[in-house]
């Protein structure tokens, strides 16, 4: 129960923190997004409706920094994030939420395929150390990871889409269609994500495969999996329920905090693939000085690897009988 309070103690520090940086952070930036968007309109710039602006997007200035503070402290309890400025006039949690499946959609899955197959490889590379699968795999797919996302993602367009027409060239699903909870359209969707998907996956698979195999051979001369040979278990049991399950163990911090950077997007594959996830849309954010939409991306971004990292420390809690005990 203590180790559970200290991480929640931990966790509700943390979060403040990150809350009082991000409404820091843009204010200490140049610009103003209520003149970047009166500067979309030709003609006189009218005093109040700049004013109307301002306290749309959330600059104030007539206010004082504490109250706004405050402000912005409820206003990120109660959900209310503001204006888009890039999406005007929608609401930023409108344009966030609309994008969040996306991404979730995307590079959530692709992340948590390429963890358990990086996994499996790495600990059957470890279990068969010096074979073809460890003399082979683990360093073909550490020289693939090393390619940038960009690379290969404007190579696999220029294959499978300018040159092969398999798959389309990009977007989440084909303009004509209307979105609708129907298999043709189900369809269109997975196969404009199986290009980019390919992508992450490929390129995030090498880590976790060479973290796996050395984690796999330090803990195979450990005396507890000698002991589990000499009883007799068989090989199978010894590898997954002994080795791999402690081996694992240093993993799950750096797997949870994927989990959390998912939320954020693959940036340069959504870029490239013009795919309307969140990393494309911090991307036109950033391009628009739209503060409100990069506050509350950042948001979402810290929140995320703060759960995930939370809920990977009882996880790591339940597996480890050494958390258990020093806790």
């Amino acid at each position: 129960m203590r180790y559970v309070l200290r991480r929640l103690g931990f966790f509700v520090a943390t979060l403040w923190a990150c809350l009082t940086i991000n409404f820091v952070l843009p204010r200490l930036m140049p610009g103003n997004p209520a003149i970047a968007m009166m500067s979309r309109f030709k003609g006189r710039i009218n005093g109040q409706a700049l004013k109307a602006l301002e306290v749309a997007f959330g600059v104030n200035n007539s206010e004082s920094a504490i109250r706004q503070y405050f402000g912005y402290l409820g206003n990120t309890l109660t959900g209310h994030f503001g204006t888009s400025l890039t999406f005007f006039p929608d609401s930023v949690s409108k344009v966030v939420f609309s994008a969040l499946p996306w991404t979730i959609g995307l590079v959530g899955i692709t992340t948590v395929l390429a963890f358990i197959a990086g996994t499996l490889v790495g600990m059957a590379a470890a279990w068969r150390r010096g074979g073809v699968l460890d003399s082979v795999l683990p360093p073909l797919f550490v020289i693939i990871s090393a390619f940038p996302y960009f690379f290969l993602a404007l190579m696999g367009l220029l294959l499978f889409s300018v040159t092969l027409h398999w798959l389309p060239l990009g977007f989440g699903y084909t303009n004509t269609d209307t979105p609708a909870l129907s298999w043709h359209f189900i369809g269109d969707v997975l196969s404009h994500a199986l290009l980019p998907g390919m992508v992450i996956l490929i390129t995030s698979i090498g880590g976790w495969v060479l973290t796996m195999r050395n984690n796999m051979i330090s803990t195979l001369s450990e005396d507890y999996v000698r002991m589990a040979r000499a009883k007799g278990l068989s090989p199978a049991r010894i590898m997954f329920a002994y080795a791999g399950r402690n081996a694992v163990l240093p993993n799950l911090t750096g797997f949870a905090m994927s989990l959390g950077f998912v939320v954020s997007g693959a940036i340069l594959v959504e870029y490239v693939f013009s795919y309307p996830g969140v990393g494309y849309m911090l991307l036109a954010a950033v391009e628009n000085e739209d503060y409100a939409l990069m506050q509350t991306l950042f948001l979402f971004i810290t929140v995320a690897v703060l759960i995930a990292i939370l809920v990977m420390d009882f996880v790591t809690m339940a597996l480890d009988p050494r958390a258990r005990t020093q806790s």
